[in-house]
């Protein structure tokens, strides 16, 4: 394996920071808006779009919010949102350091829009950890579509076979390993070297 591609939430981040909660856990107790409403006006209806660059995070979120919370403006909501979802596996990334010092390439392979996507691997400090974020919006397709799969190929430069993956979804995971990626479904309290064992040797 030349290349290892690993996803964010679910495998990298943990909800809270303090406490690895949910991140909108106590969303309407800080900001006054009701998570399932934001997720029926918001998530349901405009993320799929975002997701793959359609739109922007901030004017459509911005829109929403005049008329479901017309107290709260997009940018506190997204600082909020950030902030509250970047809890970081300090063990896994240890663990990733060691296979990144044998000669591994490391990418990011998330499904993001822009803006988190750059506050990942500037604010969250994952940049100093991956050679490169390869995600979503930037392609214009997300997990599980082949597409995403045969985009990010390209941008590694390697054949397909010569890619490891870590995922939380089974969906992404199944279709990974249709395209020819080692793949292999995270779980909670898992190690790399249990995981992929085919990386032991190196790191």
């Amino acid at each position: 394996m030349k290349v290892l591609m690993v996803d964010v939430d679910g495998v990298l981040i943990h909800g809270r920071p303090t406490d690895g909660l949910p991140h909108f856990t106590y969303l309407e107790r800080d900001l006054g808006l009701r998570p399932e409403l934001l997720q029926q006006a918001f998530f349901q209806t405009h993320w799929g779009d975002i997701i793959i660059g359609r739109e922007a995070l901030e004017p459509r979120l911005a829109s929403v919010l005049t008329d479901i919370a017309p107290h709260l403006n997009a940018t506190a909501l997204i600082d909020y949102w950030f902030e509250n979802d970047s809890r970081l596996d300090r063990n896994l990334l240890e663990e990733l350091g060691a296979l990144r010092q044998s000669g591994v390439t490391l990418f990011l392979a998330t499904n993001q829009e822009h803006r988190r996507a750059r506050y990942l691997m500037e604010r969250a400090g994952l940049g100093a950890h991956f050679d490169d974020i390869i995600y979503s919006a930037a392609l214009g397709h997300s997990k599980p579509s082949p597409d995403f799969f045969r985009l990010t190929t390209e941008r590694a430069g390697v054949q397909p076979e010569e890619i490891a993956f870590i995922d939380d979804m089974a969906a992404n995971v199944e279709a990974a390993g249709q395209f020819g990626w080692h793949a292999v479904q995270w779980t909670a309290g898992a190690t790399l070297a249990r995981a992929l064992p085919i990386f032991t040797k190196w790191a």
